[in-house]
């Protein structure tokens, strides 16, 4: 995000509590094969043992190149899919195994802002009427106190309450975001999941938006986890860092941490991709170019999934899926998963694999899916 914002991450209370505790959650998809002799069913590796945590009034920021699990691992969380394995806990409750009607009371507690103001949003239903849906459902509220309600909101995240009985076509994208935003806010929730709330945005309304969300936090102590494309969005709003690939979590820190000390080559790869607005500084700054594509999901290869794109790839990382753990005397709460973790200064740009291309192939299994 190039615009400048004006707000800042709420520090949270010291020692606060894990609203939000996931342990090795695992989703898969079975795929439709058109092989008609084929007896295995192949399945799509979505989320494959991810474990994570959100404390109370902060936010978690979750990043990863399209495709490598964050939205699917965001449904989990919140039970619009059901899990293949693992654990979730959201306020001290197991909430793994729960069905839809015993989910719908925690409803209230836990809501979704979606990335795209457009198509989130109903055409054909007025402003009041989306966002009094929670109320309705929940039968908490009706007729007059129902408005009054939702017009609190409405005022709440910065839309004239005089706008009830609009249509979302009379909103700009700014605005209907800020429609989904009161929506998700109707019970006042402790946990909200913002999956790329700002992607869809303008970069002006995109610092609006941003700045709204730090402001109802600061106001609400609302925790956050917040999936984004954009890694500077992620610095501005979170607490915390997860960066994804291919459905697993390689490095998880604090974000100062992450953006000072990079461990996975992955994760420095990221950063030096993030825009500088100094030309000077941009122009000393390596890029670092990773080869090759994104391994298929379905066949994710041996050991660290990363490794067929690795500078730094060596046969220890075909053979072995390295832990996620702190590495070259990290704090505890700094994490990475790397048989050969990012050194402080050293420029990976210039790294050479010590296995060849045709290994990675035929290590990874690549060769046999095709």
């Amino acid at each position: 995000m190039n615009a400048e914002t004006t707000a800042t991450v709420p520090e949270p209370a010291a020692g606060g509590d894990v609203l939000l505790r996931v342990e090795n959650l695992v989703k898969y998809f079975p795929v439709q094969s058109s092989a008609f002799f084929r007896r295995d069913r192949e399945y799509v590796h979505a989320v494959d043992g991810v474990s994570l945590e959100v404390r109370q009034g902060q936010t978690l920021g979750l990043v990863g190149e399209t495709g490598c699990g964050k939205s699917t691992l965001a449904r989990c969380i919140l039970r619009l899919y059901n899990i293949t394995s693992g654990r979730i806990t959201f306020d001290g409750r197991d909430i793994s195994k729960l069905s839809a009607r015993q989910m719908r009371p925690l409803r209230r507690e836990m809501q979704m802002i979606f990335q795209d103001p457009y198509g989130s949003l109903n055409p054909r239903r007025r402003v009041g009427s989306i966002i009094g849906d929670p109320f309705a459902i929940h039968k908490t509220a009706t007729g007059q106190e129902r408005k009054r309600k939702v017009q609190e909101v409405m005022e709440l995240v910065g839309l004239n309450p005089e706008h009830f009985n609009r249509f979302p076509a009379e909103f700009s994208g700014g605005q209907r975001q800020r429609i989904g935003v009161a929506r998700a806010l109707a019970f006042r929730p402790k946990l909200i999941v913002c999956d790329e709330p700002v992607s869809a945005l303008d970069v002006s309304i995109q610092a609006q938006i941003i700045n709204l969300l730090a402001d109802l936090q600061s106001e609400l102590g609302l925790t956050y986890l917040f999936i984004a494309h954009d890694l500077s969005v992620v610095r501005h709003v979170s607490n915390k860092v997860a960066v994804m690939y291919l459905g697993q979590v390689t490095e998880l820190a604090p974000v100062d941490d992450l953006w000072a000390h990079p461990r996975h080559p992955y994760t420095d790869a990221l950063l030096s991709a993030v825009p500088v607005p100094d030309p000077d500084k941009a122009g000393q700054r390596e890029r670092i170019i990773l080869a090759g594509d994104v391994p298929s999901p379905i066949s994710p290869p041996s050991g660290c999934r990363f490794h067929p794109r690795c500078p730094k790839a060596a046969p220890t990382c075909v053979e072995k899926d390295p832990v996620l753990e702190p590495r070259l005397g990290d704090a505890a709460d700094h994490l990475a998963a790397c048989h050969f973790p990012v050194e402080d200064g050293e420029d990976i740009s210039k790294s050479r694999p010590t296995i060849s291309a045709d290994e990675r192939v035929i290590e990874s299994g690549l060769l046999g899916s095709a």
